[in-house]
Parts: structure tokens; sequence; C-alpha cells
């Protein structure tokens, strides 16, 4: 696998993650912009594998992860990630000792990491980030023992509303025999319950969602503040994040980043076609303006979304006038 520095927009994503429990040092965002890395992996790659150390503790951009451990040469689902959660070891967690589990991509996922040594540095170091861990952790747990507890009491259709619960938009998109494997319960008894449930209203309230929200975008242009968020959008729209996280990949198919970068990318490509805004702006002057935070960032973005770079683009622009 091939890790890469992660680019600023990145960083800034996780920061605004972590600051939603406490706010974070200026030393210690410098410490994430330089030591956050990013990687991809394609569909069923395994992350990382029983009894080896997990290096990392990631971070889920876009795609999901599922655990699993084997018993008896059976395959057990132990859980399900996706964006905007953390994964790593957690019988090794911090690299203190070997997996007892394996992680595999159930998706093509996008990740950002950082290596357990460094994140082991600053937790002796920045009181905040202990503070920061402690709260995510006890989450986690939380939510693994009620997971834990329904599995083991409940009916399979009181587990399966439990799935659907606290994971909205999850059933359709996720393969069925995973999520049967992390409830405890078989795949066609898992189907003949999700039949009986219709999806129309769900889908209907996606549907709602993403237009309230493509009018909020294009009505105030979100997308051009520097520091917009998944947090604050959301908050301005009057949902939760998560929700909002599920409307952007349930309706969208799109990341947050993606999402708002498709914005700004539309925006800069508009005005390129308008000669009079060429005459008085440069691309980087317009990318600022359409909220980029950096010259780097605007490139790999217009050329992940349109193809080609943003030079090439107004070249083609200019001679279509001609």
């Amino acid at each position: 696998m091939q890790y890469n520095k992660a680019h600023s927009d990145e960083v800034g994503y996780v920061l605004n993650i972590l600051e939603s429990v406490r706010p974070i040092d200026t030393r210690l965002a410098l410490e994430f912009e330089q030591h956050l890395l990013r990687l991809s992996i394609k569909k069923d790659q395994v992350l990382f594998r029983e009894n080896e150390v997990c290096e990392y503790i990631y971070f889920i951009v876009k795609g999901a992860l599922m655990g699993c451990t084997t018993h008896n040469k059976r395959k057990i689902t132990t859980y399900i990630s996706v964006e905007n959660d953390f994964v790593s070891s957690i019988s090794g967690l911090h690299g203190a000792g070997y997996s007892q589990e394996y992680v595999v991509a159930v998706e093509d996922t996008d990740l950002l990491a950082i290596h357990n040594k460094e994140l082991n540095r600053l937790f002796a170091h920045y009181f905040d980030l202990n503070y920061i861990f402690r709260v995510v952790l006890e989450k986690y747990y939380k939510d693994a023992q009620q997971r834990a507890y329904i599995i083991r009491v409940g009916n399979a259709k009181e587990r399966y509303l439990y799935f659907a619960k606290t994971n909205p938009g999850y059933l359709d998109r996720l393969p069925l025999e995973l999520v049967a494997s992390l409830l405890n319960i078989k795949a066609s008894t898992l189907l003949s319950i999700k039949k009986n449930f219709s999806g129309k209203d769900k889908n209907r309230e996606l549907e709602e969602w993403g237009q309230k929200l493509e009018l909020h975008i294009n009505k105030h242009q979100s997308f051009r503040h520097k520091d917009v968020r998944l947090q604050s959008l959301a908050k301005e729209i009057g949902l939760s994040s998560h929700k909002l996280s599920v409307v952007l990949n349930g309706y969208f198919n799109k990341s947050f980043i993606d999402y708002i970068n498709q914005y700004r990318v539309n925006w800069i490509k508009d005005n390129i076609r308008n000669p009079e805004i060429m005459q008085n702006f440069t691309l980087e002057a317009l990318a600022y303006s359409a909220g980029f935070s950096s010259r780097s960032a605007f490139y790999n973005s217009f050329k992940k979304l349109v193809g080609m770079s943003p030079v090439e683009y107004s070249k083609g622009a200019v001679k279509e006038k001609c």
C-alpha cells in the first residue's frame, strides 16, 4: 500500500472532526499537518491482517471497512465502519501487540492515517489529544456494548431495527451477508425481514434533505467559505453531522470533500468561460475565491473532477470562443 502526505483540505477535515470534541492547540494542528498520510485501497483489499502489528490508526474519508476474525474456520464480522469513523486494531491498539482481527475493504475506500509512533508521541505532549481520544473510545465502547446487548438478547427483527436505526442508509449500501454476519442472523432471515420494511419513506426523506441541501448551497454559496466543514454545514441546514453524511453518501454518492469541491470547480469553470473575468483574474485567484485553501488542492481537485488541469480547460474554453 502506498502512503502519501495528506492534502491540507483533508488535514482540515480531520481536525474539524476532532475539534467537535475539544479545541485543538495550534502546535498540535501543525503536527497533524506534518504527519497525516493518505492512501486508497480497493474493495476486498486487506488493510491489516490477523497476527500482525497494525502500525497506524486510520480515518475513513470515503468507503467502508469491516473487522473480521475467524473461529473454527468460520469468518465472523465483528464491526463495520464507514465515513468519519476511526479504525485500528482493537486487540493491538496503538501498536501495542499483535492484532487478533483483520480489516478488509467492503468498498473502494479512501483513508487518512497517522503512525502509532507519532500518535503515541503526541499523546505524551498534548493533553487535548488524550481527552479527544478518550471521548472517541468511550463512544466506540458504548456503541459496541449496545450492539453486543441487542445481538445477545434481541430477536432477529429487533437486531434488524437496531442496525437500521443506528446506521441509516447502510442496509441498502452494504452486502447483506456482511450485515447478517455482524448481527449473527442468517442472510435469508435478514432479507425476509428487510422485505417487510418498505424503503420508500427512507428514500423520500433522503431526497427531501438532498434538495434542501442543494437549495442552501446555491443560495448561500457555502462552498466558497474556506472553513466550511461537515459539522458547520449540517448545523446550517438543521441536520446532525451523521445524517448529513448519510445524505451525501446515500443520495449524492459523494464524500463531503468531493461534494464541496465539485461546487467549487463548477463555479470556477463558469468563470473561466467569461472573458471579462479572465482578463482580470488568474486561475489561482479564482480558486481562492471559490474556497480552495491552496493551489495544490485546487489543481488536484480540478483534475480529479474534470479529467484535465485548469490550464488545459482554460485553453480549451478560449479555443471554443475563437
